[in-house]
C-alpha cells in the first residue's frame, strides 16, 4: 500500500501528504532503508521521475511537493532560495511559550555523520516566526514541578537551515515533543507512553508559491494524520482545535489572487 496521500496534482507538480517516520530520499545515515517517499511519489506519477522541492525530516509528516519535471524544480528552486515559497508547520512544545514571537538565532551546519565531525561548521542566519494558538496545563508531574505546561504552536520558517524548527524551539526552551535530539526525554516518554507510540509533534501543513507556470499563488495545505491529531486532546478547547483542523484542511490547489 502506498503511505503517500495524493493532495494535489497537476502537468507540472504533483503534492502529497508524508507520514511520520518516513524518509524522503535515500540517506548515507540511514543505508538500511528501503523505502523512501520519492519512490512511492514516481508509483503515483505512473514511474516517471519526480522531484522533490524541499526537505521534510524523516520524523516530520506533512505537505511534500515534487516537480514533475526538472526544468519545473530548477525554477522553484530558484524562488524558495529567493524566499518565494512559504511554508507553516504545527508543533506541539513543552511550556507556554509567549503569544507570538520572532526568532532570530543563527544556526551552525550540522555534519551529516560522524566522519564531519571535526570539521569547521559554517554559522548561517536562521529566521522563525511563531504564533501560539493553543495551551494546556497537566496535572502531571514530569520533571520538578506538580503540574505539567504544554503548547500548539504555529510556525513559519523564513529561512531553510537543517533542523531549523527543533532547534530554534529548543533555544526559546520550548522544545518540541517527541525531538530525540534537541527535547526534554522525560517529557517525549511521557507522551509516548500515553498516547502508545513515540512521535515528533511537528507536521508540516501548509505550503504556498507562485505557481512555475501560471504565476498564481497556489496553496497547499493537509490537517495533521491521526497520531498527531490523538495528541491534540490534551487541549481542553475542542471547539478551537476542531476549527483550526477545519481551516488547515480548506481546499488543496487553492489559487490566490
Amino acid at each position: 500500500m502506498n503511505p503517500l496521500v495524493p493532495l494535489y496534482q497537476d502537468n507540472a507538480l504533483l503534492a502529497v501528504h508524508k507520514p511520520a517516520g518516513l524518509l524522503v530520499h535515500r540517506s548515507p545515515i540511514d543505508k538500511h532503508e528501503t523505502e523512501f517517499a520519492l519512490q512511492y511519489a514516481r508509483a503515483i506519477n505512473g514511474g516517471r521521475h519526480v522531484y522533490p522541492l524541499h526537505r521534510l525530516d524523516r520524523p516530520t509528516s506533512g505537505v511534500l511537493v515534487f516537480a514533475r519535471d526538472p526544468d519545473v524544480a530548477r525554477t522553484l528552486g530558484l524562488r524558495m532560495m529567493a524566499g518565494d515559497i512559504q511554508k507553516q508547520y504545527l508543533a506541539v512544545v513543552r511550556g507556554w511559550p509567549a503569544g507570538q514571537g520572532t526568532i532570530d538565532h543563527p544556526l551552525r551546519d550540522e555534519p551529516e555523520d560522524r566522519r564531519r565531525k571535526g570539521e569547521e561548521q559554517t554559522v548561517r542566519d536562521a529566521l522563525t516566526q511563531y504564533r501560539t494558538l493553543a495551551t494546556t496545563q497537566l496535572d502531571v508531574t514530569i520533571e520538578k514541578y506538580p503540574t505539567s505546561r504544554y503548547a500548539l504552536v504555529e510556525l513559519e520558517p523564513k529561512t531553510g537551515r537543517k533542523h531549523q524548527l527543533r532547534r530554534h524551539m529548543k533555544h526559546i526552551s520550548h522544545p518540541i515533543i517527541g525531538d530525540a535530539n534537541h527535547g526534554r526525554g522525560r517529557h517525549n516518554r511521557y507522551f509516548a507512553d500515553r498516547f502508545g507510540a513515540a512521535r515528533l509533534m511537528l507536521a508540516a501543513t501548509c505550503i504556498r508559491f507562485p505557481h512555475p507556470e501560471t504565476g498564481a499563488w497556489l496553496s497547499i495545505s493537509a490537517p495533521p494524520e491521526e497520531s498527531f491529531r490523538q495528541v491534540l486532546s490534551i487541549f481542553p478547547d475542542r471547539e478551537a482545535i476542531d476549527e483550526l483542523m477545519h481551516r488547515i484542511s480548506g481546499v488543496p490547489g487553492r489559487s490566490q489572487d
